[in-house]
């Protein structure tokens, strides 16, 4: 995949943004971004557990200059794909890193033969809902105080019928309208 980015932020240079299979030697970067993103982040320990179990689960790290900047995964029940988590270092926030991400994992489960995506989103992450909405997800209900750190509802979102023609055109669309290829997994990124 190719995206090209371009960033407003000057302490962000060129470089080429990938998307990788997470491994064990990324966890220390990752739990880094864990804690700065989440209230009640997973240890390394639930990553290695999630990584165990690679027939059913799939984690991916995007990687920038050599350093992970975010990191994505997803838990495969039956023809469901259920995304676990989708995380960007702060200081990569607002670069696209992670509609890249779930560009990426999307077409992974395509790959895996997924029908149907769904995840669970804060009621107050605006972002990130206007994001998974671009992928086609719409709200199906709420779960409410699902953040026990705080009590705060989430927000169920799904998309169904991944596998049909009108949602590759999507996918089509989008890749489109943010420069992808899903023949690479590797993102230009520039200034």
């Amino acid at each position: 995949m190719v995206l090209r980015i371009k960033s407003e932020d000057p302490t962000v240079g060129p470089g080429e943004l990938s998307i990788n299979p997470m491994r064990k030697k990324d966890l220390s970067a990752i739990h880094e971004i864990e804690k700065l993103v989440y209230p009640k982040p997973w240890s390394v320990g639930v990553f290695l557990s999630e990584l165990a179990h690679h027939k059913e689960r799939s984690y991916s790290v995007a990687v920038l200059g050599g350093a992970v900047v975010g990191y994505s995964g997803v838990m495969y029940v039956l023809e469901d794909a259920h995304i676990t988590n989708i995380a960007v270092h702060p200081d990569f926030h607002r670069h696209h890193i992670g509609s890249a991400l779930m560009y990426s994992l999307v077409l992974e489960a395509l790959d895996y033969g997924a029908k149907n995506l769904t995840l669970e989103v804060r009621v107050t992450n605006l972002a990130a809902q206007r994001m998974y909405a671009s992928f086609g997800f719409m709200p199906v209900g709420v779960r409410k105080g699902y953040y026990q750190e705080n009590n705060e509802d989430a927000i169920i979102m799904w998309v169904y019928e991944v596998d049909t023609p009108e949602y590759r055109d999507r996918l089509v669309q989008l890749a489109s309208k943010r420069n992808l290829s899903a023949r690479r997994r590797h993102f230009r990124w520039f200034k």
